[in-house]
This record gives C-alpha cells, sequence and structure tokens, in this order.
C-alpha cells in the first residue's frame, strides 16, 4: 500500500480514485493535484514509481487535508457553539443545521424514535 498524509490508499484503484480516501480530498481536486504531478489519472497505484508518488506527496502538500483540516472543522463548530449563533445551537442539540425540516425527517440527526406511548408490558 501506498501511504499518503498518514493514509493508505487502496493498490489494486485507479490514482484519481484512491486518492479520494483522504480526508479533504475529493475526486475534483484529486484530478488538479494529479495534473500538477504530472501522473495520469488511469494508472493504477501499483503502477506508480516512488518518484510519481514523491511528486504526488509534494502537490498534495499545498492542500489542507486529514488531522490539520479535521481539527480546523471542529474548531469551527467549537467556535459556533460558544458564541451561540443559531448554528451552534443547531449543533449543540443535535439537530440539522441546514435549514432542514425536522417534522417529518432529520433521522440521521435526532436519532432513533423513543415511543413509549401504549407500551404493553
Amino acid at each position: 500500500m501506498a501511504r499518503i498524509s498518514g493514509i493508505d490508499i487502496p493498490r489494486e484503484k485507479r490514482v484519481v480514485i484512491s486518492l479520494t480516501y483522504v480526508y479533504g480530498i475529493g475526486k475534483a481536486t484529486a484530478q488538479e493535484v494529479l495534473k500538477e504531478a504530472g501522473v495520469s489519472e488511469d494508472t493504477r497505484v501499483r503502477d506508480l514509481t516512488e518518484d510519481e508518488l514523491a511528486r504526488i506527496r509534494t502537490a498534495i502538500e499545498k492542500y489542507n487535508v486529514e488531522g490539520d483540516l479535521r481539527r480546523e472543522v471542529s474548531l469551527n463548530i467549537k467556535r459556533l457553539i460558544e458564541i451561540g449563533s443559531y448554528r451552534g445551537i443547531r449543533h449543540r442539540r443535535g439537530l440539522p443545521v441546514r435549514g432542514q425540516h425536522t417534522k417529518n425527517n432529520s433521522r440521521t440527526r435526532k436519532g432513533p424514535r423513543k415511543t413509549m406511548a401504549n407500551k404493553k408490558k
């Protein structure tokens, strides 16, 4: 396995897909990185040379990925909670943050139902 930004990327997949396993790199960013590194998108990770891997690693260094990005996102959420903004309150209560309706949906954020009425013993 090739290690990029502390992540083992899959060997059998194409490089452009394997790079998306790194937190903070989507398909478009992966394509930009490969273009900058001069590596074809169609090559498999197992076929990459050490020189190509090194060029990909240096191209990724410009981006905020993995631990730094996770820390930045969590600090942003913590800041919203501390200042008491609407979004921060939604984060604190575990409700949808981006304006979705909650009457029928948002099971992912709200969790499983806790119905107790008419429970037989």
